[in-house]
């Protein structure tokens, strides 16, 4: 199999994502062409020109048997000024979708971005989200800007896109599943997001002051990659953490393994997120012995169950039942109690390489039905 990946908007967890399919499946001719995670809106709607009229023309033109592209990628041009491509079967990972993402307050509100996941879901042969909750609010979101147009809108486009998708998650590494050790005595979290508006550093703010009106002892992580502008809470949490005697490991982990030991050594991992398509960063941790306290929405039921704590749209709700799982937890470890990890030991690549092997080698053989010269 010559297969050529496509990562037009190599962000971090695209690039984890590909580099451990490509380590996941040696025996393949890999070639991968990605452009960097900066510059948004020129970067969706410019990577085919940066592709199909730049240097990887060449490469593009290829003998492929398979083309694997994330959703980023404006594959519908693509394959129009690439033609020797449109007929070689292409897989789409869709990591999110811009339905489902939260608009900043500072955005101008373009539907371009959706569109454009409208046409590489359509120009795609087949469909791969990373959740249920990903798949579904891509679908619903498509049908419901497609009826806000005025005329000559075909009929069935979300039927065609649904009948070609399906859920494969981003897989966690073998090595990040370690054995339980022994926590500090002190109820120790951590919080390890991006940096940005989206990961809801408002709730987790509001929380953290109710929290630490119970006079209890605890650390909290606050960890993550970070970006030159931050949302102004973060400056504030680190106040609150300092006046609380609170305060543990702050900013960007370099190592991995300094990170992977945090994860280790606190007892639960805290998600204030707005939306998450799948939750990486939670899932790594619960691998590493966390106990979850998520919202109870977003992909994170498909993995957990309803277990999480009501979210709410309202900032002072929502930071109110996270306070109440917090308490929880410190009572839990204040008694010595065992914690009840989930198991996500399904969520790895040594589980899911098999699955990712037969969906892909299907496509390119010809085994798995695609649209080809539709």
């Amino acid at each position: 199999m010559k297969v050529l990946l496509l990562s037009a908007y190599d962000a971090d967890s695209h690039k984890r994502w590909r580099r451990g399919l490509v380590s996941a499946i040696p025996e393949w001719q890999w070639t991968v062409l990605t452009l960097p995670p900066r510059y948004f809106s020129w970067r969706i709607r410019g990577n085919s020109l940066s592709w199909g009229r730049g240097d990887a023309q060449e490469t593009l033109r290829g003998p492929w048997d398979l083309i694997l592209a994330t959703s980023m990628t404006d594959l519908a041009a693509l394959r129009g000024l690439v033609p020797e491509i449109a007929r070689v079967p292409t897989a789409v990972y869709f990591h999110e979708n811009q339905f489902a993402y939260p608009q900043s307050p500072e955005a101008f509100q373009s539907v371009e971005p959706q569109l454009l996941n409208i046409y590489t879901a359509l120009a795609g042969d087949l469909l791969l989200f990373n959740s249920e909750y990903n798949r579904r609010t891509l679908i619903q979101g498509a049908a419901a800007l497609l009826k806000r147009f005025p005329d000559c809108v075909p009929a069935d486009l979300c039927t065609e896109i649904e009948g070609k998708s399906r859920v494969l998650p981003v897989p966690l590494e073998t090595d990040i599943f370690v054995e339980a050790e022994k926590r500090p005595d002190r109820p120790t979290f951590i919080w390890n997001h991006r940096w940005e508006y989206d990961k809801g550093p408002d709730i987790l703010l509001a929380a953290l002051r109710l929290f630490t009106k119970h006079k209890r002892p605890f650390t909290l992580h606050l960890v993550g990659q970070q970006f030159r502008r931050e949302p102004p809470e973060f400056a504030q949490i680190r106040d609150l953490l300092r006046e609380n005697d609170a305060l543990g490991a702050w900013g960007y982990q370099a190592q991995t393994a300094d990170y992977r030991r945090l994860l280790r050594r606190s007892h639960a991992v805290l998600s204030t997120a707005r939306h998450d398509f799948q939750g990486l960063a939670v899932l790594e941790a619960v691998a590493a012995g966390c106990q979850p306290l998520v919202p109870d929405s977003l992909a994170y039921p498909e993995w957990f169950g309803r277990g999480g704590y009501p979210f709410s749209e309202k900032v002072d709700v929502c930071a109110a039942n996270l306070c109440e799982a917090m308490r929880q937890c410190a009572d839990r470890v204040a008694g010595d109690e065992k914690f009840d990890i989930p198991d996500v030991t399904a969520l790895s690549w040594a589980s899911l390489t098999s699955t990712y092997r037969e969906l892909l080698a299907g496509l390119g053989c010809g085994a798995v039905p695609y649209n080809r010269g539709r």
